[in-house]
This record gives structure tokens, sequence and C-alpha cells, in this order.
């Protein structure tokens, strides 16, 4: 009970950091500021700050929703697999506080400071959330809310142990990887980059789990 209050404490004010930056710099900002950026990092549309205001605190309820079903799961999951990986399921839940707040920060950052590119740190942002996830996914025990869940991996304990393994190595090299490279390339080449990467990394794990069934259903 004490390490889930710990817990809640942590994300708790992890996810009132951006609210209370945005608090601080709200009055300083000017009453029309960026509210879109296209895929070359420059601002497509502008808006009123009370819009950004309001945007910013829906990222931070939608954080606080994904959190809250999260750690709740295992009250929710009919099976009762999640129980198996609650601890694990409470290290994501409070990853993607962390990568919200960090997400908001920046973009507040972003908007005050006009000469900052988003880019340069939203898309490196990710390829860390990336490399954590991947550096937890093979302790995912099989489960219907998260992870790799094919026909085939939910059908084997086995195939799934393999697929996540798999998947793990992928997503934390593949993070880290499209971290570095977003701090080297900026604009379409970036995006380009990132969106190449993220689908090899969707999708890679998703075949071997097929190879994987094929191969031991062969041997079988």
């Amino acid at each position: 009970m004490k390490k889930l209050t710990l817990s809640y404490a942590i994300a708790a004010l992890v996810w009132l950091q951006p609210l209370i930056y945005l608090l601080w710099v709200y009055g300083a900002m000017p009453q029309t500021v960026p509210m879109h950026y296209g895929a070359d990092g420059m601002v497509d549309r502008y808006g009123p700050k009370t819009e950004f205001a309001v945007t910013i605190c829906i990222v931070q309820g939608i954080a606080v929703g994904v959190y809250l079903l999260l750690m709740f799961l295992p009250a929710i999951d009919p099976k009762q697999k999640v129980k198996y990986s609650e601890g694990t399921f409470q290290k994501i839940a409070l990853g993607i506080v962390t990568f919200m707040a960090a997400l908001c920060i920046a973009i507040i950052f972003a908007t005050v400071n006009r000469q900052f590119k988003i880019a340069q740190l939203l898309l490196p942002l990710i390829g860390l959330f990336f490399a954590f996830m991947g550096n937890i996914m093979y302790s995912i025990k099989p489960n219907y809310f998260a992870g790799v869940r094919t026909p085939w991996t939910l059908e084997s304990e086995d195939n799934w142990r393999a697929t996540h393994q798999l998947a793990g190595k992928i997503w934390f090299a593949g993070g880290l990887a499209i971290t570095a490279l977003m701090l080297v390339f900026h604009g379409v080449v970036a995006v380009t980059i990132f969106i190449v990467a993220i689908l090899l990394m969707a999708f890679t794990p998703v075949i071997y789990s097929y190879v994987y069934f094929r191969k031991h259903r062969q041997k079988q």
C-alpha cells in the first residue's frame, strides 16, 4: 500500500509540473500564440492563448485518464491476467504521465520562446518514450490490453514471450536511434525518418509473431 501511495504521489507531482509552468508564463504570453505546426516544424495555425491553455489542460486530462485506467486494469480484466503484470503496468502508467508532462512543457516552452523549434524536442522525446517502453516490454505477461496482441501471441505463451523479447530489443534500440537521429536531422527529412522508423518498430514484431506461429506449427 505504501508503494502504491508513493506511486500516486510521484505521478501527481509530475502531472502538476506543466500546469504550474503554464500558470507561471501565461501572463507574459501574447494574446495570439502558435496552435499547430506543420511537418517542416513551421507554425501553420495561430489561435488565442486561452485556446492554447485549454488544449494543454485537455492533454493533461487525457494523461490522468490513461494513468487511472492502467492502474485499475486488474479490477476490470475479465480474465484476471493483468494482475501478473501489475507492477509493469504501474511503470507504464507513470511513464505515460511523465511523457505527457514533458511533451506539454516542451510545447509551452516553444510557444513562449518563438525562436525554438518544437520538433527539435518533440520527436526526440517520443524516441525516448519508445526506448522506455522497449526496456520493460519483456516483462509484460499475456493480456488483452497492452503489448503485441496478435492472434498468435494471444494463443501461445511461448509466442508471446519470444515476440516481446524481440519487440523489447527493437523498441529500445529504435527509440534511442530515433532520439539521436532527430537531434541531427530536421524538417521533412526528420519526419520521414521518424515515420519509417515507427512503422518498422510497429510491424516487425507483428510479422515475427506470425512467422513464429508458422514455424512451430510445422514442427508440431
